[in-house]
C-alpha cells in the first residue's frame, strides 16, 4: 500500500515495536523518578534509615531462624514417619512372606488368586498406604499378571529402586510424590522388598505410603510461625519507630529552633520535659540560645551606637570644616605673597582638606546604607557609556602614572536599568585601584552582556593579591599592606561603598588577583531590576596561556582575545585611551 505521495506505508509490525519501545522507555523513566524519590527519602530521613535498617535486620534474623527452625522439624517429622514406614514394610513383608510360605497351591490359577488376596489384605491392613505393588523379578518366568492396589501408582516405583531390591535381597525405600486429583502432590515414601512365591518364584513386594497428615503438620507450623514471624516484624517496626521519634523528635525541634534563630527569632526556645539526657540537651541549648540573644543584642546595640557616632559626627564636622574651609581657600589663593614654607603649608592644608571631605561624604554615604537610607535612582542606560565617561575623566590621572587604559566593549546593546551615578561611583572606584596597584601595566576595560545581566570587568596586571586578601578587600577600612603609601589618596572607604552600590542595583561585586599576576575585579548588573543574576557574560579569572597552569573556574574568558563579541575601540575615535 502507498500513500498519496507514492511512499510506501510502515509496516505493522514495526509500529508495534515502537509502541513498545515507547511504552518500555516510559516505564523506564518513571522507575528512575520512583527510585531518585526513594533514595532523596533515604538520605533525608534519619528516621526512616533507622526504622527501614531495623526492619531489614528483623526480617533478616526471623527469615534465616524460620528456616532453620522448619527445617529441622521437618527433617524430625520425616524422620520419624520414615521409621516407622520402614518397620511397617517390614512387618507387612514377612508376614506376606510366612503366608507364601505356608500356602499349599498347587496350580497358577491359586498361585494368581493368593497373590492378588495378599495384595488386597496388605493393602486393608497397613496404616497410610495408598498402594500395594507385587512385581515379578526379571529372572523369573511370568506364569501370573503383577497384582496390585493402584495402578495408577505403578509408575512411582522407579528402576532405581528396583535395582537396588533386585540387588540386596533387602528393604529399599525412596521419597516419591504422590499424585493428588486437584493437580497437586503430596509427599510419600516407597518401600521393597524380595518375596517368594509358590510355584511362581521370585517377586519384589511394594508398598507406597503418604506423608501427607506429615506435611499438612508442617504446613500449620510454617503458618503459625510466619505468623509470628510478621507479628514480631510490626511490633519492631513499632518499636523502632517510637525509639526513632524519642530520640529524633527533639533533635528535629532543636533544628527547627535553631533555623529560626539564624533567622532572626532571638526568643525562640526549645521545649524541655523530663530530667533525661535529651532534657538536658534541650537545657543546655536554651542556655546557648539565651547567652547568643544577649550577645547579639549587645552587638546589635554597640553597631547602632557606633552607626549613630560616625553619623553624628560627620554632620557635626561639616560645620566646622566649612569654616576651616573658607580660611583656608583664603590662605591658599594669597599664598604667592607668603615664603615658600608658608606657600607650601597652605597647598598641604588644601590638599589635606580635600582628603578630609572625601573622608566625611564617604562616612555620610555608609552611614545611609547602615542606616538603609540609599535610594536607587534606576533609569535605563547603556553601561558601556558610562564605562566611556568613567574612562575620559580617568584618562589623565592613567597617564601621570604610565598606564594604558583599553576597554573592550560589547557589539551589541548593554543597556539596564541603572542608577548612572552610583555605577560611576564604582567604576571610577575600580579604575582608580586598578591605577594605583597596576604599577604602569595595561588596564583592560571589559563590557560583556548577555539575556539577564551586564559585566564590567577591570583588570590590571601589577601587584596582584593574594585568596585571602581578595576576600578582605571589600572590608571598611582594610588594607592588604598597612605601611604601603598611598600616592592617589583615597578613604579606605572606596571598595565598601561599591560594594553596596552594587548591592543596591541587585547585583555584586567580586574581586580576584594573584600575586605578580594582578587583579581583576567584576561588577555584574541586572539589565532589569529583580532579575537574579545566574550566569556571567565575562570570567572574573582571566584565561591562562600555559596549559600546564591551573585552568580557570570560570567557563567564559576575562582575556580580551578569548572574548569573539568583545573588541577593542581604536584610538581615532577615542575609545581607546592611552596613557
Amino acid at each position: 500500500m502507498t500513500d498519496a505521495a507514492g511512499g510506501a506505508d510502515p509496516p505493522p509490525r514495526a509500529d508495534a515495536f515502537a509502541g513498545v519501545r515507547r511504552r518500555a522507555e516510559r516505564w523506564r523513566r518513571l522507575l528512575r523518578v520512583r527510585a531518585r524519590l526513594a533514595l532523596l527519602a533515604w538520605r533525608r530521613s534519619l528516621r526512616l534509615r533507622v526504622a527501614s535498617t531495623t526492619v531489614a535486620v528483623g526480617v533478616i534474623a526471623l527469615a534465616l531462624l524460620g528456616l532453620l527452625l522448619s527445617a529441622q522439624i521437618r527433617d524430625g517429622l520425616f524422620d520419624d514417619r520414615r521409621d516407622q514406614v520402614l518397620a511397617d514394610a517390614a512387618t507387612r513383608a514377612d508376614l506376606a512372606q510366612q503366608q507364601f510360605d505356608a500356602s499349599t497351591v498347587s496350580s497358577t490359577q491359586e498361585v494368581q488368586q493368593l497373590a492378588t488376596d495378599m495384595v488386597a489384605g496388605l493393602q486393608e491392613t497397613s496404616a497410610g498406604s495408598s498402594g500395594v505393588f507385587l512385581m515379578r523379578s526379571p529372572n523369573t518366568p511370568a506364569l501370573i499378571l503383577d497384582p496390585s492396589t493402584n495402578d495408577s501408582l505403578r509408575p512411582l516405583i522407579s528402576p532405581e529402586l528396583r535395582e537396588r531390591v533386585q540387588a540386596d535381597h533387602f528393604q529399599a525405600w525412596q521419597s516419591v510424590a504422590i499424585p493428588r486429583s486437584d493437580g497437586g502432590v503430596t509427599p510419600g515414601i516407597a518401600v521393597g522388598s524380595a518375596v517368594t512365591l509358590p510355584l511362581a518364584g521370585e517377586y519384589e513386594l511394594y508398598l507406597i505410603y503418604s506423608l501427607g497428615a506429615e506435611q499438612q503438620n508442617l504446613d500449620l507450623l510454617q503458618g503459625v510461625l510466619t505468623v509470628g514471624a510478621v507479628s514480631l516484624l510490626v511490633l519492631l517496626l513499632a518499636m523502632a519507630w517510637y525509639l526513632t521519634r524519642q530520640v529524633l523528635d527533639p533533635v528535629q525541634q532543636a533544628a527547627r529552633t535553631a533555623e529560626r534563630l539564624a533567622h532572626g527569632h532571638l526568643t525562640e526556645r526549645m521545649q524541655v520535659r523530663g530530667d533525661d539526657e535529651l532534657a538536658l540537651l534541650g537545657r543546655s541549648f536554651n542556655e546557648m540560645a539565651e547567652s547568643l540573644q544577649h550577645q547579639i543584642e549587645r552587638l546589635a546595640n554597640l553597631s547602632l551606637m557606633q552607626q549613630r557616632f560616625v553619623s553624628d559626627v560627620s554632620h557635626e564636622l561639616r560645620t566646622p570644616l566649612t569654616t576651616v574651609r573658607m580660611a583656608s581657600e583664603v590662605l591658599y589663593h594669597a599664598r604667592d605673597e607668603f615664603t615658600p614654607v608658608q606657600a607650601r603649608s597652605a597647598e598641604l592644608l588644601q590638599t589635606q582638606l580635600d582628603r578630609f571631605e572625601a573622608l566625611l561624604a564617604d562616612l555620610l554615604e555608609i552611614s545611609r546604607f547602615d542606616a538603609g537610607a540609599a535610594t536607587l535612582e534606576a533609569e535605563e542606560a547603556d553601561v558601556r557609556e558610562v564605562v566611556r565617561r568613567v574612562v575620559d575623566l580617568t584618562a589623565p590621572l592613567a597617564a601621570n602614572r604610565g598606564s594604558e587604559l583599553v576597554m573592550h566593549l560589547a557589539s551589541s546593546s548593554c543597556t539596564a536599568d541603572i542608577d548612572q551615578r552610583r555605577v560611576e561611583r564604582v567604576l571610577r572606584n575600580l579604575i582608580v585601584n586598578a591605577i594605583e596597584h597596576g604599577e604602569g601595566g595595561p588596564i583592560d576595560v571589559l563590557v560583556g552582556v548577555d539575556a539577564r545581566v551586564v559585566d564590567v570587568v577591570v583588570r590590571d596586571h601589577g601587584i596582584g593579591m593574594t585568596a585571602m586578601e581578595a576576600e578582605h578587600v571589600f572590608d571598611r577600612f582594610w588594607r592588604a599592606d598597612p605601611a604601603r603609601a598611598r600616592t592617589l589618596g583615597g578613604t579606605g572607604l572606596g571598595l565598601a561603598i561599591s560594594l553596596e552600590d552594587a548591592r543596591l542595583h541587585g547585583g555584586d561585586l567580586e574581586a580576584w588577583g594573584s600575586p605578580g599576576e594582578g587583579a581583576a575585579f567584576r561588577l555584574s548588573l541586572p539589565r532589569r531590576a529583580g532579575q537574579s543574576i545566574t550566569t556571567h557574560p565575562l570570567a572574573l579569572r582571566p584565561v591562562r596561556s600555559d596549559p600546564n597552569l591551573e585552568p580557570p573556574d570560570d567557563t567564559s574568558a576575562a582575556n580580551p582575545a578569548a572574548l569573539p563579541d568583545l573588541h577593542p575601540e581604536s584610538p581615532t575615535s577615542h575609545e581607546e585611551v592611552n596613557g
